[in-house]
Formats: C-alpha cells, sequence, structure tokens
C-alpha cells in the first residue's frame, strides 16, 4: 500500500479526540449513499417508463403509416399494399379504416376510435389483437355468410378492456354503435347505427388503447362508414424501428410514382415526438434536483476533513519534519476524502439496484393508468447510469476535499510545533 493511502486510511478508522469529527465523517457516508441510491433508483424509474412506453406504443401501432394527404382514402388498395410490400426493410403491411364512433350499452355510452381491419394482416403489424384476456378475435376472421352476401345481425366487435368497464359490457353482449358519417335524408342528416356483438376484450396496459379503441371487420366498418372499398391507411412493421422515417421516404416515394402524388407517411417517432422529448426532459431535471444530495453530503465531506486538518495538525507538523513532502500531504488528505466518497458511493449503488432490481421483478408500486398510462412503476437499471452517477459522486468528493488538503499541505511545522 502507497503511504499516503496507508496513512488516510489510517486517520478514517482512528479513534477521534473529537466525536463530532467521527460523526460527521459517519453522515458523510451515509449522505452520499442515499445521494447515489436515489440518482441509482430515479434513472431507473424514467428509463423503465420510457422503455415500457416505447414498446407499447411500437408493439400496439405500425412503425409507419401512409395515407392520402386529401383525407379522402386510399381506394383500390389491394395492388398499392402488394406493390409497397416489397419495398427494402417492409416486413408485412395491412390495411386499416379509422372513424370514431360512438358505442352504448343501454344508459352508459363512451366515445370510441374503430380500426376496420383484416386480422390475418393486422396481427403482423401490431400486437393489440394479442393482448385479447376475455373471448377471442378469431371471430373477426371472414365469416362464410360474407361469400353468399348475407349481412350479420350483430357483426363481432373486440374493444379495450376499459371501454369495457365504461360500458359495463362483457363477451357476448351486444354494442350500438353509432357513426356521425350519416345518411342524408328528407328529415336531414341522420347518423348511421349498426348493434354489434362483443366477441373479445383486449388489455394492452396501455390506457388511452384500452379505454378508446375498438377493432371490427374492414368490410362492417366500410359498411359502417359508407366507405366502399376504402381504406384510411395502410400500415407498415419493417426491420429496424429506428430507421422509420427514412423507409417511410422511400415508401411515400414509391406510392407517389404509381398513384401520383398525394400520399405521405407519418412514424412512431413523429407521432410520439413530444412525449419522448418530455421524458427526456423529466429525466435531466431529476438527475439535477437529486444531485443536490450528493453535493450536500460533498458539504459534509469538506466539514469533516476541514475538522480533521484542525485535529491533526500537530501530526502533520511531526510528519512534514520527517521529510514528508506537502505534496504527500495533500494526497493524505484526498484520498481521505475519496475513501469516505468511495464506501458511502459503493453502498448507494448496492442500495439502489437492489430496490430497483427487486421493483422491477415484483412490481411492488401500482400507478393509476388513467394518469400515467401504465399501471404500475417500472424500473430499468442500467450499468451506464452507474458509471454516470459515480463519476458525478466522485468528482463533487474530490473538490470538496481540495480546500482541506490545500490547508493541510500548507501548514507549517516551525509554527505548529512552537508551543509543544
Amino acid at each position: 500500500m502507497r503511504f499516503e493511502l496507508f496513512i488516510a486510511a489510517r486517520y478514517l478508522r482512528a479513534r477521534r479526540r473529537q466525536a463530532v469529527v467521527g460523526l460527521v465523517t459517519v453522515i458523510s457516508v451515509v449522505g452520499v449513499a442515499a445521494g447515489v441510491a436515489a440518482l441509482i433508483i430515479a434513472l431507473a424509474i424514467t428509463n423503465g417508463m420510457r422503455r415500457d412506453m416505447q414498446q407499447r406504443l411500437v408493439g400496439s401501432t405500425a412503425h409507419i403509416e401512409l395515407m392520402r394527404t386529401a383525407g379522402d382514402g386510399i381506394s383500390d388498395w389491394q395492388p398499392l399494399m402488394a406493390e409497397l410490400a416489397t419495398v427494402p426493410h417492409v416486413v408485412a403491411v395491412a390495411p386499416g379504416l379509422y372513424g370514431q364512433v360512438l358505442i352504448s350499452r343501454g344508459a352508459r355510452s363512451g366515445g370510441a376510435l374503430i380500426k376496420g381491419i383484416v386480422p390475418a394482416d393486422d396481427r403482423k403489424v401490431g400486437n393489440l389483437l394479442q393482448a385479447v384476456t376475455q373471448g377471442s378475435a378469431d371471430a373477426l376472421a371472414p365469416s362464410p355468410s360474407a361469400a353468399t352476401g348475407t349481412r350479420e345481425l350483430a357483426p363481432p366487435i373486440v374493444i379495450g378492456n376499459e371501454l369495457a368497464i365504461t360500458l359495463g359490457a362483457a363477451v357476448g353482449d351486444t354494442l350500438l354503435v353509432t357513426s356521425p358519417q350519416g345518411e342524408l335524408t328528407p328529415l336531414g342528416l341522420v347518423p348511421r347505427y349498426q348493434r354489434f356483438r362483443v366477441a373479445g376484450i383486449f388489455t394492452s396496459g396501455f390506457y388511452q388503447y384500452d379505454a378508446g379503441y375498438a377493432f371490427m371487420r374492414l368490410s362492417d366498418a366500410q359498411r359502417l362508414f359508407s366507405e366502399p372499398d376504402l381504406v384510411s391507411v395502410l400500415s407498415f412493421r419493417i426491420d429496424d424501428l429506428y430507421k422509420a422515417p427514412q423507409i417511410g421516404i422511400s415508401i411515400e416515394q414509391d406510392a407517389n410514382k404509381l398513384r401520383g402524388r398525394g400520399f405521405e407517411t407519418t412514424d412512431w417517432i413523429q407521432q410520439n415526438r413530444e412525449l419522448f422529448r418530455a421524458m427526456r426532459l423529466e429525466q435531466v431535471v431529476t438527475f439535477i434536483i437529486l444531485a443536490l444530495i450528493v453535493i450536500v453530503a460533498a458539504l459534509n465531506i469538506l466539514i469533516a476533513l476541514t475538522m480533521m486538518v484542525m485535529e491533526k495538525t500537530r501530526d502533520i507538523a511531526v510528519m512534514m519534519s520527517f521529510g514528508v513532502r506537502a505534496e504527500q500531504v495533500r494526497k493524505i488528505f484526498l484520498l481521505q476524502g475519496l475513501l469516505i466518497s468511495g464506501i458511502g458511493t459503493a453502498l448507494g449503488l448496492v442500495l439502489g439496484y437492489a430496490t430497483s432490481i427487486l421493483g422491477s421483478h415484483y412490481r411492488f408500486i401500482h400507478l393509476d393508468a388513467s394518469v400515467y398510462s401504465i399501471d404500475y412503476l417500472p424500473f430499468a437499471p442500467r450499468l451506464t447510469d452507474a458509471l454516470l452517477v459515480t463519476a458525478v459522486s466522485l468528482g463533487m468528493s474530490l473538490l470538496a476535499t481540495l480546500y482541506p488538503s490545500g490547508s493541510a499541505a500548507s501548514v507549517l511545522p516551525a509554527e505548529a510545533l512552537r508551543y509543544e
């Protein structure tokens, strides 16, 4: 062991002539540990929120959506879909027809966004149909009566869990779906409505989808919205979701070449840019605020070392009279401050990561899904966070040791020992 480190460790373990110095040292270690643990837990929470939000958003929706800028829908969409499926990096394509409706059951009602789908295609693009927990989405497959032109009295519909709670609906119940795109009659515009049978209820864990989303067959949606053989969007899943903007441009250019101008694409990054920007800002602000705990702990280290320098002035003078250089004395107190910070940082890392791992595994903190979009507090600890927090903790502590170590190095042996 180097001489400076040996003396620093001895000073740290030695019994104090003034008990308050030892108490302040312990408080410094506890303060650093608390600050580091708080930072690790806070970063794990913000990382978990970002990760879960991204996974659920990307899993529940398409990576890229193609639509017409005029908003009148895409006609003759089957040949276009087949052509765009050959664009590089495109894994799957699915048609969709969106429409805002009012869904009611008895005296209860709620607004919802209906999506008309082809289930076999939609399962390749999103995973909401895989999240059906009651009933089955298989009922959305084309029925045998469709081939004969027979119209079902109550076609199937799949709704979100929160919407089912709002309506008091269960699998097998009949719902009345009313579309604002009605029929023009001598009495004016009459809303178009139709009864549907609840075939399944999905639970995605993402409140916005569970509370306001519903699926039906594409043909049923076209009939409800009076849009024969039209779709609102073509949805794409790609092999690299982070290249969505570049691939979206390629899809848009190919669509405009095939059908003339009037197509545009939007991707999951554009749709959720503000959300992820806000979450990133929240992470930075949280880090800055909680770093104040480490700063306070660093001030405690400064106080503890300053008091120790005052207590050890005679010992410092004796060492310097034996030939110990001022630089070595400075290193002794620098290392002592880093030892205090290192012990606190190690304890904080263990405490922070243990709490984060337990929280990630047991999900013991529950949230209001209507406010936070997810129903539990996620934790996602990362190694890079440990490196960042350790650097901040040791850096603050190093700054706190500069003044007391400089004071120790400036001790004059003759003055310190004059009255001994």
